[in-house]
């Protein structure tokens, strides 16, 4: 492999990630992805199949509307059906209808797929890649051939798959695409097949993999290496069972680990937000650990590896989180020592009263006694905030709760009403209000904004977003200690806090009151710095 060697990047988000299980994608979804990609600096995109559904259809009806920057869109589609009908396929025909300068389209290379699955000898089979091929070049398009099963068949008879290929050479492909249908291929085995491959032919080699065997990224850069210079896969890895080649995985190691340039430069300080881009539009959840992108990716817990990262980042990370557009993360745990307490008081810009930045042994204690009892800090960084401040005394409680009742019915027809009492205490001031909600905790919400907003009218636009119960020691039934993480948003800022208790009441309360405080905090900081402006 030379270093000089021009990679072509074509994702197959729209088409082959559609396939992925929970991934459903209006025509609207898929313009944004598609103009998101062009963006980024994808070369190719495979838009969808518009021989198998309307959608698809009108996808590439609308592209044309659309400019793309420097993108090629690919219509997706199979060989003929019948040799004898080639010109009349309907498949065939709807690739061209789409009006897509490139068309991508598949063909048996396993045996065991031509004979049995569409009952075709191996002339037939070859003819028919051939003739499907011709005429889609005839017509003026760029064709790329994949290979369908080309490492499976491959292993059951070379001369088969290596025919096969010499079909869509002869009918005028541009680019033979090996593809690991069922991911079960191993790094060793598709660099041998490659290497036959690339010895063979005279044209750019592909690589299609997926990732039932957890195997995909490692086998598209092995393909890579070997010398295939078109790379195929998908954001995130979504697809079909486990996935495709995740392109956010493979596209750095390409460029940072190999040094090899792109035939059309991706911005990748943006890869980052465009993987989390693809989740959000696709409504999953991001992959939290993903190499590169996630966001445990460059996220240090250990007070040893948080000690060295501080000195020199190498230590720990294999590359500058920033070069894909991540961020170095330090989380607080009972693993915790004085560095990631430093570290985690240096971006919050508090205070440890000490000119060396020692942390006192009386708040790492605190906090690992905390963590030791169900809190959980990573995930809760503004309670974490709060309670550092309070050990460090610069802060204390906006409100105090003198007293709290809540009353839950159960009505006919499944409704489950609460009743929420509270006695707040404000500045010496004591506030009694009432709120109903839907449960106790929506209830206990309602009624403790309701007595406060007449004090911190800045309260009236906090809403919770997220509410999460876990049980932390099940073994002890409804007794269990329950952990409640709450995120809450102001219309601007979402921060998150956490509660702890055996009754999940009261750890949804330590949340609340947690979040509410948060926020007025934080008023309190921006009013100061407004009023230092000013004068």
């Amino acid at each position: 492999m030379s270093t000089s060697q021009s990679i072509e990047l074509f994702d197959s988000t729209l088409r082959d990630g559609t396939q992925g299980e929970g991934v459903n994608l209006s025509v609207d979804d898929k313009l944004r992805i598609a103009q998101r990609l062009d963006d980024f600096g994808v070369g190719v995109i495979e838009g969808g199949w518009p021989g198998s559904n309307p959608r698809d259809q009108e996808f590439f009806k609308r592209c044309k509307d659309l400019t793309f920057k420097q993108a090629k869109i690919c219509a997706f589609g199979s060989t003929a059906r019948d040799i004898n009908k080639v010109k009349g396929d309907v498949n065939l025909n709807a690739l061209l209808d789409s009006e897509t300068e490139v068309v991508s389209i598949f063909g048996k290379t396993w045996r065991l797929h031509a004979e049995k699955g569409l009952g075709l000898d191996k002339a037939t089979n070859a003819k028919l890649i051939e003739a499907s091929v011709d005429y889609l070049v005839q017509a003026g398009r760029r064709v790329i051939f994949d290979a369908e099963h080309f490492f499976d068949g491959y292993k059951d008879s070379p001369e088969f798959a290596l025919e096969m290929l010499k079909a869509a050479q002869a009918g005028g492909a541009d680019t033979l695409v090996l593809c690991d249908t069922n991911g079960g291929a191993l790094p060793h085995e598709v660099a041998q097949a490659t290497q036959h491959v690339l010895d063979t032919f005279d044209l750019p080699v592909g690589i299609h993999a997926h990732n039932d065997g957890g195997m995909a990224a490692a086998n598209t850069i092995t393909a890579v290496q070997t010398g295939a210079t078109h790379v195929q896969g998908t954001m995130n890895g979504v697809g079909e069972r486990c996935g495709n080649a995740n392109l956010s995985t493979v596209i750095p190691n390409l460029v940072l680990k190999l040094g090899l340039e792109l035939s059309h430069p991706v911005d990748l300080a943006q890869l980052t937000q465009m993987a989390n881009f693809v989740f959000e539009i696709m409504n999953l959840h991001p992959d939290d650990r993903a190499p590169f992108v996630g966001r445990s990716a460059f996220a240090h817990k250990g007070g040893i590896h948080v000690s060295a990262v501080m000195k020199d980042s190498r230590m720990y990370e294999h590359i500058i989180p920033k070069a894909v557009g991540a961020k170095q993360r330090v989380l607080v745990s009972d693993l915790s020592g004085q560095s990631n307490i430093r570290y985690k008081a240096e971006e919050l810009e508090v205070s440890l009263g000490d000119a060396h930045g020692a942390v006192p042994k009386e708040v790492v204690d605190r906090i690992k006694e905390m963590e030791h009892s169900g809190f959980q800090y990573e995930a809760a960084e503004a309670s974490f905030e709060l309670i550092l401040k309070e050990q460090m005394g610069s802060f204390s409680p906006f409100f105090e709760v003198e007293d709290s009742r809540v009353i839950v019915s159960y009505e006919r027809e499944g409704h489950n009403l609460a009743d929420a009492m509270l006695k707040v205490r404000v500045n010496g001031e004591v506030e009694h209000t009432a709120a109903d909600g839907v449960g106790p905790v929506n209830a206990l919400n309602k009624a403790l904004q309701k007595a406060l907003v007449r004090f911190y009218p800045q309260l009236s636009t906090v809403h919770l977003t997220d509410y999460k119960v876990r049980v932390l020691d099940g073994n002890h039934g409804t007794k269990a200690v329950v952990r409640v993480l709450i995120e809450s948003n102001d219309g601007e800022n979402t921060w998150s806090t956490v509660g702890v208790s055996e009754n999940i009441i009261e750890a949804s309360w330590q949340a609340l009151v947690d979040s509410l405080n948060y926020k007025l905090m934080k008023s309190e900081i921006k009013n100061k710095n407004i009023k230092k402006q000013d004068m």
